[in-house]
């Protein structure tokens, strides 16, 4: 009987956070991860901040190097492949990996786009007093902190999108930052076009300035629902572990998973 190598062999996990001013982001990641970690026992997951928090990216893979790790990935606690997971990430990583040789280190692809996600986001809508029932009433505005690059953009529409097949009444993007359409004017978009419920659900992981931004504009717009941000759901620490398994696949680890390949998209 072959057995799979022990999760102790496995690379350890470096979940990339982007960091915040606000200490409800810190507070955030630091839940999810310990989300993380009760779904995959014995898998080493460190938390690191790029900016603003501590530790930083460097100090956990020296801590990580120094207790004998040999395989790291890192994965981006990130929605989409916009500028900090094209180019600060990678340059953060290829510094600490001239510095540390004795590190493999793989980014991982971002999280989305995923059905983990969409999942994440309805369940925050129903939480925040919606059901099932009320989709094909219900316009939803998927809001985003924004970006200037335009795939992740195009990434954001397309979501948008995919989500509307699944019965919603309409789902329109909007965006806190660099792009319009803003929170506010997207929820009277909807209430323009007649939509009779209006829902606004923010597409961001953690809370901070921009998502403060999303409230306001649903607020001051009259939405009728406004869900939290996706936080510590289950369904992101499932996909956390799935985009891993992905990247310690490709390093040619055998790693047990605890989560159904019919998720991992």
């Amino acid at each position: 009987m072959q057995h799979s190598r022990p999760h102790l062999r496995a690379p350890a996990l470096l979940v990339v956070a982007h960091g915040s001013r606000d200490p409800r982001h810190a507070a955030t990641v630091h839940a999810l991860v310990r989300r993380v970690r009760a779904m995959r026992p014995g898998l080493r997951v460190e938390t690191s901040f790029l900016d603003f928090n501590a530790p930083t990216v460097p100090r956990v893979l020296e801590g990580l190097a120094a207790d004998g790790v040999t395989e790291v990935v890192a994965l981006p606690l990130l929605l989409t492949r916009a500028f900090h997971a094209k180019a600060d990430i990678p340059a953060v990583l290829h510094e600490a990996s001239a510095r540390l040789p004795q590190l493999r280190i793989r980014q991982a692809e971002v999280l989305g786009p995923s059905p983990l996600l969409q999942a994440a986001l309805e369940r925050r809508l129903y939480e925040a007093g919606l059901t099932p029932g009320d989709k094909s009433s219900t316009g939803v505005v998927l809001a985003s902190a924004g970006s200037t690059d335009p795939e992740a953009i195009a990434v954001i529409a397309e979501i948008a999108r995919e989500w509307r097949r699944t019965g919603w009444c309409a789902v329109r993007p909007a965006f806190a930052s660099a792009s319009l359409p803003r929170t506010e004017d997207a929820v009277r978009q909807l209430r323009a076009e007649g939509v009779h419920r209006v829902a606004v659900a923010p597409y961001v992981i953690a809370p901070g300035f921009l998502p403060d931004r999303i409230d306001r504009g649903a607020r001051e717009a009259g939405a009728d629902v406004l869900a939290d941000v996706l936080g510590a759901a289950p369904e992101l620490a499932r996909l956390l572990l799935a985009r891993y398994d992905g990247a310690a696949r490709y390093h040619g680890a055998q790693v047990p998973s605890l989560v159904s390949a019919s998720l991992t998209a």
